[in-house]
């Protein structure tokens, strides 16, 4: 008898969304216990929300998805096109990959987009810095070193990205960026001052005013959720660092982000939130936009950035587009007229991208 006036031992923990399966993780973004099944629900569920409260897509749209094969892109490759199937969004999806001729880490990578490719029914379109540009990154790091090469990395591939887009004639290009990166993106541009970029880099829908508008289904994301998404749904992905970024200025923002996420899981929204809520004051001068006179890209200077440092590079002074200076712009028009202007990328203007 004595037993039974003993009390009772509680049941096991359940899941908070559910309560009849047992958790199998604790959500970075808000720390509640849920089993497997709820998180893939409640994930899907909170992109489709982020794409059908922001208008990303309109039926009939053909979309180009960032492919570089790691986790950010293949999940949005894998939940896009769950979401057009079940949502019947009316998307022609594609997937856009860009090499940048990086031996050891980007011909790996493609190796899994082209997987990717058929797992998931995509066509694929692959663009390549040296089709486009005449170099490879692992030529242009043999020339520069390792100090700068993110600059060149960085501005070659977000052109790469809109040519890519204009050979297949995209309505739309969808990134894999997601929470943690936009925080990062939030603190570097107040670290460097970059007001132009500090107000529209929460956008959700980028270059707008271009042919070729970008839009970030992820924005809202936590990285952590990502990768525990890829995992448990045993994605195809790949998971190593660029080869050349160990020292990239990023990685130093995003270290700092992870602090701050381990105290308190709200901070990169709330970094999100408050970069949304910058405001620029009317007296500030900001660039105005228009097209390279060479390449015809869009730019806020004669030359866009990217023939800038390619001019640089073709003779052999790559530190030529390194920094901010006026009287490279000037030199470039120069230049442009003796040789007359000749256009060695496809011409067609595309849309601007604010990371």
């Amino acid at each position: 008898m004595e037993a039974d006036t003993k009390p009772k031992k509680s049941g096991a923990r359940l899941c908070c969304t559910c309560n009849q399966r047992k958790p199998a993780l604790k959500r970075p973004k808000t720390l509640q216990q849920i089993c497997r099944e709820c998180f893939y629900e409640v994930f899907e569920e909170e992109i489709h929300q982020v794409i059908v409260e922001n208008l990303l897509f309109k039926p009939g749209e053909r979309i180009a998805i960032g492919a570089s094969g790691g986790k950010d892109s293949t999940v949005l490759a894998y939940v896009l096109s769950e979401l057009n199937r079940r949502h019947n969004y009316g998307l022609d999806l594609f997937l856009l990959s860009v090499d940048e001729g990086i031996t050891g880490y980007r011909d790996d990578s493609l190796e899994t987009v082209k997987r990717n490719e058929l797992q998931y029914g995509l066509p694929l379109k692959i663009v390549s810095y040296k089709d486009l540009y005449g170099w490879t990154m692992d030529e242009i790091v043999k020339m520069i070193g390792l100090k700068n090469n993110c600059t060149f990395c960085g501005v070659f591939r977000r052109q790469a990205l809109d040519r890519g887009a204009a050979l297949l004639k995209v309505d739309k290009v969808a990134t894999g960026h997601n929470a943690d990166d936009i925080a990062e993106t939030v603190l570097l541009n107040i670290l460097r001052g970059d007001i132009a970029r500090l107000s529209r880099c929460t956008s959700i829908t980028t270059g707008e005013d271009g042919p070729i508008p970008r839009c970030k289904p992820f924005k809202y994301a936590y990285e952590k959720e990502i990768v525990m998404y890829a995992y448990f749904k045993k994605l195809d992905y790949f998971s190593t660092e660029c080869i050349y970024s160990p020292n990239a200025y990023r990685g130093f923002a995003r270290e700092f982000i992870k602090d701050l996420e381990r105290i308190r899981p709200r901070a990169i929204i709330d970094i999100i939130k408050s970069g949304e809520n910058f405001r620029i004051s009317t007296s500030t001068k900001m660039p105005e936009q228009g097209t390279c006179e060479r390449c015809g890209y869009i730019s806020s200077q004669k030359w866009c950035k990217a023939c800038v440092l390619l001019e640089g590079l073709n003779r052999g002074l790559p530190k030529l587009g390194i920094g901010r200076s006026r009287g490279l712009n000037g030199d470039a028009k120069k230049d442009i007229k003796q040789g007359g202007g000749t256009k060695s990328i496809e011409s067609k203007q595309c849309g601007s991208l604010d990371f």
